[in-house]
């Protein structure tokens, strides 16, 4: 399944509940559409399916599937500025004065709307999943900020949706430091061959480890003279591998060959449905085992402002997308 790379996790508050319908009608209020010729962004849900005028969200054995499209445009920086020297060049020579910076940034936005016709396109689109049961939203990114759009999104488009960043009772970097240092990983996990270690102090030191063994005195020493680890390379059960970070992502993910014995035959020739159905039963199980190894998840009601992620209290109504 190559949906679900590297991914976000979130815990949806108990208050929200909408029934599949009425979040199929909502996202349809934010549906994708292009971006304009002079438009620089423009971003919504489109089919997760692939198939145009399709549902927004596709319900797999109970866990629904959504996707969320970016559409920018990118103008050369080098290209902008030298129009923008060009045409101050010939105020200056028309005129007899230097543009100012006020007139100068305007000149850059005359620039940046006429060039954007003609500029590059780039779209991203990004999976996520709703797990009604487990009150979970997993978002298939790694970087927070693109995660926020999402959500984000969400927020606006659904009556009541909430979420909070999963946050744990021990902290990934401290139960990583023991992991390592003890060479005993939690029941159901092994260590892989891959980690980065950072020095908490004002030499910001970094050492990495690639393909390399890591049950050695040289890792052990490094984090008694006090560097964390910030991401370390694991495998659960056998079935997906995956790299932990210090905020608690799941990166690199990697479905491993057992896991394809167990898909569910769809008779579908995209097969989305085995593929979703792989993607959610693992990490179903992996999300859950892995919180537990990190001591549990720490209830909204202990958890700090400072590490949890309050987006419907963010959300700007008038800002575009």
């Amino acid at each position: 399944m190559s949906v679900f790379k590297n991914v976000i996790v979130y815990r949806i508050e108990a208050s929200w509940s909408q029934p599949l319908d009425q979040v199929e009608q909502a996202l349809g209020t934010q549906r994708f559409v292009p971006c304009s010729p002079s438009q620089e962004k423009s971003a919504g849900w489109t089919e997760p399916r692939g198939e145009d005028h399709g549902p927004l969200v596709e319900s797999v054995g109970g866990q629904w599937l959504l996707e969320f499209m970016v559409e920018s445009k990118t103008l050369p920086a080098s290209v902008v500025r030298r129009k923008v020297d060009e045409r101050a060049a010939q105020i200056e020579a028309t005129t007899g004065r230097k543009p100012g910076k006020r007139e100068k940034k305007e000149l850059k936005e005359d620039v940046t709307h006429e060039l954007l016709p003609l500029a590059f396109t780039r779209h991203a689109r990004i999976a996520a999943w709703i797990d009604p049961a487990a009150r979970r939203l997993v978002v298939n990114a790694s970087n927070p900020a693109r995660a926020d759009e999402v959500v984000t999104s969400l927020v606006k488009a659904l009556d009541g949706f909430a979420v909070t960043l999963v946050n744990t009772q021990v902290e990934p970097a401290a139960a990583m430091s023991g992991w390592l240092s003890t060479q005993e990983p939690p029941a159901g996990f092994t260590i892989d061959r891959e980690c980065e270690l950072k020095a908490s102090d004002e030499s910001k030191a970094v050492v990495r480890y690639a393909k390399h063994p890591l049950d050695i005195d040289e890792v052990r020493q490094h984090i008694a003279d006090g560097k964390r680890p910030t991401r370390l390379a694991m495998t659960w059960d056998d079935r997906v591998s995956f790299e932990l970070t210090e905020g608690l992502q799941l990166r690199k993910i990697v479905f491993l060959e057992g896991t394809l014995d167990d898909a569910p035959a769809s008779g579908k020739e995209d097969n989305f449905d085995a593929d979703a159905a792989i993607a959610t039963g693992e990490l179903g199980q992996l999300v859950p085992a892995l919180l537990e190894a990190l001591g549990g998840e720490m209830s909204l009601g202990t958890a700090s402002k400072a590490s949890t992620h309050a987006v419907e209290a963010s959300v700007d109504e008038t800002a575009p997308f």
